[in-house]
């Protein structure tokens, strides 16, 4: 840099300006020095100024799954989610290190500005995990009145809510939950549910099912058969499970709606592209991964950061 300083005729502050693009350089003079800089095959080297400035200006992104062909990292969660945060970080000037849990490399991660967590874990096991590497930290779940940490997530209290409003609404007296209440999401999806199907006085079922996954939705199905439970109405945790139950049920000859009513969660293309077309919640991802990266640069910063909840809609459609 001092090279090119002597080249130009100017000082090192401004060549160090110019090449960043610096609206404080006139704009001949920043022309000038980024083509003598070309000329010279000279780059910045990031990696001394972040060591200069002690920041990386990277964000370590952990997706609290384990990609699967039944459960592929395509669906809105956690597709959508990364769209929002990679487009306001790298318009901030953040680079975005992608990892998912399982392999997730501390060291890697430690070298972050800071951390966003898509999704708390069963018993918040993975917020545990990740809150001791001591990074600003951002999570992608279920907002409490307990957090230490900046959590943004959808009001999924009010989704299941609205789930056992419409089933009581079309005489549904019977309904079944399927999912993992270990996940603070979940809970708050079945807490809605059972809270306001109490209101009617009706009890639903619960199947839990630990995996978010078509397979998992045809076997809660095939459970209740063999049960020989009575069910009228099932409320799946997510698109794919629902999917799988809707699958399960037609291929036992107990067709959707008129049998079973469906709803799942999550609002997925394959939701609306599956026939019949799927009832499903819709969360706003696109949102709530700008709000995740907005909060977690605003910690870096040392600026106050709130956690946020998000509104969902119940999008009816043919089942």
């Amino acid at each position: 840099m001092a090279d090119l300083a002597r080249l130009a005729g100017t000082s090192k502050i401004t060549v160090s300006r110019a090449l960043a693009d610096s609206p404080l350089v006139n704009p001949d003079t920043r022309t000038r020095i980024q083509a003598i800089a070309r000329e010279h095959g000279y780059k910045l080297n990031v990696s001394a100024r972040n060591l200069r400035l002690r920041r990386s200006h990277m964000i370590a992104v952990i997706v609290e799954m384990k990609p699967s062909s039944d459960r592929p990292m395509l669906d809105p969660y956690p597709l959508n989610l990364l769209g929002g945060i990679t487009q306001e970080l790298t318009t901030a000037g953040y680079s975005v290190l992608l990892t998912t849990r399982h392999e997730a490399n501390a060291a890697a991660v430690h070298a972050a500005d800071g951390l966003i967590l898509l999704g708390q874990g069963a018993h918040q096991d993975a917020v545990r995990r990740f809150d001791k590497l001591g990074l600003p930290m951002v999570v992608w779940g279920a907002p409490s009145n307990h957090d230490t940490h900046v959590v943004v997530g959808s009001d999924n209290r009010l989704g299941g809510a609205l789930v056992a409003e419409h089933f009581v609404t079309i005489g549904r007296r019977h309904p079944v939950f399927v999912g993992n209440p270990s996940h603070p999401e979940i809970l708050d999806r079945l807490n809605g549910f059972v809270d306001t199907l109490a209101e009617h006085s009706i009890k639903p079922l619960l199947m839990r099912r630990d995996e978010f996954t078509m397979a998992a939705g045809i076997d809660a199905v095939h459970s209740l058969i063999a049960r020989e439970a009575e069910f009228d109405a099932i409320f799946a945790c997510s698109d794919l499970l629902a999917i799988g139950a809707l699958q399960a049920l037609e291929g036992l000859g107990r067709p959707v709606p008129r049998d079973v009513s469906i709803i799942g969660y999550d609002d997925s293309p394959l939701s609306a592209s599956f026939l019949p077309a799927l009832t499903t919640v819709r969360q706003d991802w696109q949102e709530g991964g700008t709000l995740l990266a907005r909060k977690v640069l605003a910690l870096i910063q040392r600026q106050t950061a709130q956690s946020e909840v998000l509104p969902v809609t119940l999008v009816l459609r043919a089942t």
